[in-house]
């Protein structure tokens, strides 16, 4: 048990080269399935542990940090596993068909080897606690991405998977500097080490300057308005289970390292005090959630839709922790969880369309609602989360979002949020009413997706009601991250 936070990364690190080695498509997708499920058997008992007992620290090598590399696991990082393996032991089977139709045969082995390596990698940049592991878990993670988005069937994913190799690679220059800046002032590059030896050199030019060079890379990273441009075609073009396991796990992820470097490395004093960071997020979240929500009522893909309907959702989450209080912590926090699940489930629902429909145009799915009942029904509940109606997980994000702008004296936010919200039944009902209200052509598909699909859509479908209903632990999670991010709980 001890040796668990590197268990939890080893596990899928190790497999992914035997799928390679495999080879056969059955094979490595059963090798993909045990190596999620044993990763989120590990962060079931580290979040355990850590709500019990307080952090864990796990010295490579037996290296005693700051010499060595350590592996660190708070509330923050045992809650964004939870995350990351949720997704990835829920989406890993349902992938076992869905690739079946979207990837070529010969490609598959591949395609499960990059799928555990950037599932490791988010794993990795959760739980390191040295920020040039960070650095490494990021290309690992992000290099395989690029793989897996190109494994799309539409030639477009090859542009997509290069626009995002271009982005990401600027983006990872940025961070790899910022990075490199503070080792030259503090001589450390343990996280922990870094919190105690920056206060000291802050007053020089450098230490800014590598805060600036951070926020512009982890922000390109988790894809904030407006360097969202990658985003997009990437979700579109990719393989229907590679957009829902990164759009619920990859910008999360990124979202956790802004946490992990601005409230625990450079500390929320530094950052937003002096650095003014809330007049930098602020304002482009707010710009997010807007422009992308007007951008998605237009689309005529739905995949696309929900794509921008992402970076919508980012703004929210980026909105919350731009105020830097507990209350718009844990509202952002909560909400990177509670978008996790829903968007995981609509993307899941449109794999499902793409399986027996061949395209998610919005012009392709008139009269889905009678032609695939259980599919449609699925992508309405995640539709309701995402639109913030109560008894759903989004409802209590967004109740958080609201409570945190009303205890700030921004009641302008507050009415904000409401009209975004307004406008997501806009882009929602767009769906429902062609797949509800539109009669099907002639000679459409019918039938639903297999059962090996439709099992783990509704699995995040319900989990979007019960989160909704018994917020205990989500809630619990977030508010118990939030207090120590800003130091003040355990």
């Amino acid at each position: 048990m001890e040796h668990l936070p590197v268990i939890q990364v080893i596990v899928p690190l190790l497999a992914a080269p035997l799928c390679a080695l495999v080879r056969k498509p059955r094979a490595t997708a059963l090798i993909a399935i045990a190596a999620t499920w044993v990763s989120l058997w590990v962060s079931l008992q580290l979040l355990q542990t850590v709500l019990a007992t307080g952090s864990i620290s796990y010295a490579m090598g037996g290296w005693a940090a700051p010499y060595g590399i350590e592996y660190r696991v708070d509330t923050v990082s045992a809650f964004v596993l939870l995350i990351v393996s949720g997704i990835g032991a829920v989406v890993t089977p349902y992938a076992l068909t869905s690739v079946k139709k979207e990837v070529a045969d010969h490609q598959i082995g591949l395609f499960y080897t990059a799928w555990l390596l950037c599932f490791a990698g988010l794993l990795g940049i959760t739980i390191t606690g040295d920020v040039f592991n960070v650095f490494v878990f990021l290309e690992i993670s992000s290099l395989s991405a690029y793989a897996l988005i190109a494994m799309g069937e539409d030639r477009r994913a090859l542009t997509a998977a290069y626009q995002y190799l271009i982005m990401g690679a600027v983006g990872a220059t940025f961070i790899v500097i910022g990075i490199g800046m503070m080792y030259v002032m503090t001589g450390t590059l343990n996280m922990a080490d870094l919190a105690e030896r920056l206060p000291a050199v802050a007053g020089t030019r450098t230490i800014p300057v590598a805060f600036g060079f951070l926020t512009v890379g982890i922000t390109l990273k988790l894809a904030l308005f407006p360097l969202h441009l990658w985003l997009p075609n990437a979700y579109t073009y990719a393989p229907s289970a590679v957009t829902s396991f990164l759009a619920s796990t990859a910008t999360k992820v990124a979202v956790y390292m802004l946490l992990r470097f601005f409230f625990t490395v450079f500390g929320a004093a530094f950052a937003f005090d002096v650095m003014q960071l809330d007049m930098v997020l602020m304002p482009l979240a707010i710009a997010a959630i807007f422009s992308m929500s007007l951008v998605a009522i237009f689309q005529s893909n739905v995949k696309r839709m929900m794509a921008y309907s992402s970076v919508a959702q980012i703004g929210y989450m980026i909105l919350g922790i731009s105020m830097a209080s507990v209350t718009g912590l844990t509202a952002g926090i909560l909400h990177l969880f509670n978008h996790a699940v829903t968007k995981g489930a609509l993307f899941m629902a449109l794999g499902c369309v793409m399986y027996s429909v061949g395209s998610v145009e919005l012009s392709k799915m008139r009269g889905l609602g009678k032609r695939m009942p259980w599919t449609m029904a699925a992508f309405v509940g995640g539709g309701l989360s995402l639109i913030g109606v109560p008894l759903t997980a989004g409802f209590v994000s967004k109740w958080y979002l609201l409570l945190a702008a009303l205890d700030s004296g921004m009641w302008w936010i507050a009415v904000f949020i409401l009209i975004a919200s307004l406008m997501a039944i806009v882009y929602v009902w767009r769906i429902v009413e062609v797949a509800y209200f539109s009669p099907s052509p002639d000679g459409a598909p019918t039938g639903e997706a297999p059962l090996s699909m439709l099992i783990p859509t509704w699995v995040l479908v319900l989990a979007n009601f019960y989160f909704g209903i018994d917020t205990r632990v989500s809630v619990g999670a977030a508010t118990r991250a939030a207090e120590y991010l800003l130091g003040a709980g355990p």
